[in-house]
């Protein structure tokens, strides 16, 4: 039976979920892996793989809700509670341009103190000061929160976050798009129908986005495939979602640190089963932040076509113990060593010109060696 459904998947014949639950009780991760990989080749014949040069700046880690798996957060009044400063967030941006990034990746908790002109505000300075750059911001669970601080529409809150230079929207807080599972691990946050209502708005706006799973704690095997096909059938509704990612569980650190976490097999698993299953989603990003260079590598024979970002600065899931950094020298070798290209592509998928590629591995590179000499070299800036 699994082999016909492999058969089916491979040839683009759509999954059912009761399909996609079976795919879920096969443990013969390669038979999957090769499955996945198919259909990666079929939906990316071309020889090169992709990656992307971005930093997460979380410009706040305070945050109403109360997340039982988040090491990050803190609430209102944690005197460890911070709101970055305009001088340090450009800084940030501007060593991330230097290094060749096109994006950053914007990201807080829910702050109860500030109203949508403080975030347009800042979306604007960002944008004077490095119009080329796109900003990947905010969150479904963000989103949302500004609509309840603010008494505002959905689609008033994003009109005027675009108008002020939102350019994409990340799929952050999405974790298993079931309720139960959400009323489990969470409190005060957004549910399903509304993660999903923030998206669809976004898309209507003629926005782009990414869906994210974070698995392997509460949920069942049926809830993990619920999600996958609560995100396929809204991407059939707007077809604005450009990528999936997904990763495991980090327990460390936070009050659900007894939950025995899942390793590679499980997420290996589970990404060959998203590529399976997400016909309509054109990109698999690996999570290598979560699983290591090794792993992250592999995932590219497990469905991935993309390495996902070089992640310049993350804080999030190293909260959580899990600290793994890679240079851009070790990512473009980790694809390079499968046989393809390593290439450097923006949120669109679309390809820099090899010039700047090669400025930006360049200025790694030096920006490398400075880091190994713990001198306070000059920063290099892409012409």
């Amino acid at each position: 039976m699994i082999a016909k459904l492999l058969e089916k998947s491979v040839a683009g014949e759509r999954l059912t979920p009761e399909e996609g639950l079976a795919l879920t009780e096969c443990n013969d991760l390669a038979l999957l892996g090769s499955a996945a990989n198919a259909v990666t080749r079929r939906l990316h014949p071309e020889s090169y793989r992709t990656y992307n040069i971005d930093r997460n700046i979380n410009y706040t880690n305070v945050c109403t809700a109360v997340c039982n798996f988040c090491a990050f957060y803190r609430g209102p009044k944690d005197p460890e509670g911070y709101v970055l400063d305009r001088a340090e967030l450009l800084g940030k941006i501007r060593e991330t341009v230097a290094l060749g990034g096109d994006q950053i990746l914007l990201q807080g908790g829910l702050h109860p103190k500030y109203k949508l002109d403080w975030y347009e505000e800042m979306l604007s300075d960002i944008k004077s000061h490095f119009p080329q750059l796109n900003i990947h911001g905010f969150s479904p669970p963000e989103i949302y929160h500004f609509t309840k601080v603010n008494n505002c529409s959905l689609e008033e809150v994003l009109t005027r976050l675009k108008a002020a230079g939102l350019g994409s929207l990340p799929g952050g807080g999405a974790e298993i798009l079931v309720d139960r599972v959400r009323d489990a691990i969470t409190r005060g946050k957004v549910n399903s129908d509304n993660w999903l209502d923030v998206m669809r708005v976004w898309h209507q706006l003629g926005g782009k986005s990414s869906a994210t799973m974070m698995f392997g704690h509460v949920e069942t095997k049926q809830e993990r495939i619920e999600h996958l096909d609560r995100l396929r059938q809204l991407q059939d509704e707007t077809g604005g979602f450009k990528a999936f990612i997904c990763w495991t569980f980090q327990p460390d650190n936070t009050q659900m640190s007894d939950v025995k976490p899942l390793g590679a097999f499980e997420y290996l698993k589970m990404q060959a089963i998203a590529r399976l299953y997400l016909d309509n989603i054109p990109n698999i990003q690996s999570s290598w932040v979560t699983q290591g260079l090794k792993i992250g590598q592999l995932a590219l024979v497990y469905g991935a076509n993309d390495m996902g970002s070089l992640m310049i600065e993350e804080n999030v899931v190293a909260e959580a113990g899990t600290v793994h950094y890679l240079s851009l020298e070790q990512m473009r070798e980790a694809i390079s060593s499968l046989g393809f290209t390593p290439r450097q592509r923006n949120v669109h998928y679309e390809l820099f010109d090899e010039a700047y590629e090669s400025k930006a591995v360049k200025a790694n590179q030096l920006w490398m060696q400075e880091k190994q000499d713990a001198s306070d070299g000059e920063v290099y800036q892409l012409a």
